[in-house]
């Protein structure tokens, strides 16, 4: 995680709607609050007594942050519930049984609310160290639900292998168009395979796999996600007929002008703009929060991922490719029928 926590929005928010770290970080800092309503809570004189600042240095934060510290977990009782709270605390032994006596409303933290407010106080120092336990849980829980690595974990999700083998089809049609209609040496498959990386995310091949830093031997397609394999194999597919369509038409092979302008009528057709933006979205999004990898040619993308997507790519359901294969076993037995 390279970003600084009590700048990111982010990168606050990926560490705070990925379950799998929160269990980690609760486990691991053992901060004991009041049970209420199924969880543990901390009043706002207990978060600055913990984080040794003043009530109001908390209230400051409370009034900046206010709609994110909310959406996170924080609120303010009122009326029965905060009578249901005098009760727990009253029954917890806890301090602050006087103060809250007095008080007509009050407001709590749980946990998740309680972490935000660390990522982003910068007068504590036990705020500080917090931070660092956060990040380092973060990343080694992803490594140990990954099985040491990210490169790969777009392989995890259950549509990898669909997308993976339809991709694998659609290119071979545009690399035989490219093959039979187009008048350029071989070098004329890394260049559209190369154009049709920079419509959709910005990026020749190179710059990604700088990025991600792959070894040479390290396949670019194997680390897309599936949404991003989808778009590449809509994108071959389309291009590859109209090479085809133009080349027979005109009765020629065509010259790299002919081919460039084919690529540009058809890049710029609107109902791909949809398609295009959210598959920025999601690998922009994605590589950030699980591979620690910005980019930047794709940074005005860059969304918080939400629980599902945690879930869909660390939880249970996600599993190694190895066995994503095996499952896969007959859709391979057709592929090879067809052929």
């Amino acid at each position: 995680m390279s970003q600084d926590l009590t700048n990111s929005s982010t990168q606050r928010q990926n560490i705070l709607n990925n379950p799998f770290a929160l269990r980690e970080i609760e486990q691991a800092t053992h901060i004991q609050g009041i049970p209420f309503e199924g969880r543990s809570v901390v009043l706002k004189e207990q978060v600055a007594a913990f984080f040794e600042v003043t009530p109001r240095t908390v209230d400051n934060y409370l009034e900046k942050f206010s709609d994110e510290l909310r959406r996170n977990g924080y609120e303010v009782l009122r009326g029965k519930r905060l009578k249901e709270l005098k009760k727990a605390i009253s029954e917890s032994g806890a301090n602050e049984t006087d103060f809250v006596t007095k008080t007509t409303v009050l407001g709590i933290f749980d946990f998740r609310a309680f972490l935000n407010l660390a990522m982003l106080m910068v007068e504590s120092e036990r705020a500080r160290l917090l931070r660092q336990a956060i990040l380092d849980i973060v990343i080694d829980t992803i490594n140990q639900r990954t099985g040491g690595g990210t490169k790969y974990i777009n392989q995890r999700d259950e549509d990898f292998v669909h997308a993976w083998f339809q991709e694998e089809s659609y290119r071979k049609q545009f690399t035989d168009a490219l093959r039979d209609c187009v008048a350029l040496g071989n070098f004329k498959y890394p260049l559209y395979t190369d154009k049709i990386y920079v419509s959709i995310f910005r990026e020749k091949a190179q710059a990604y796999r700088k990025i991600l830093k792959l070894h040479e031997k390290d396949k670019v397609r194997d680390t897309f996600y599936s949404e991003i394999l989808d778009l590449v194999a809509s994108y071959e597919c389309g291009i590859g007929a109209m090479i085809r369509e133009e080349s027979e038409a005109k009765g020629h092979l065509l010259s790299a002008w002919e081919v460039d302008a084919i690529f540009d009528r058809f890049e710029k057709l609107p109902h791909w703009k949809p398609l295009i933006e959210r598959a920025r979205n999601k690998m922009a999004s994605r590589d950030l929060a699980f591979r620690d990898a910005l980019h930047k040619q794709l940074e005005e993308y860059v969304t918080p991922l939400q629980r599902d997507e945690f879930e869909r790519f660390l939880g249970e359901k996600s599993k190694e490719l190895a066995k994503r294969l095996e499952d896969a076993k007959d859709v391979m037995k057709r592929l090879k029928e067809r052929e």
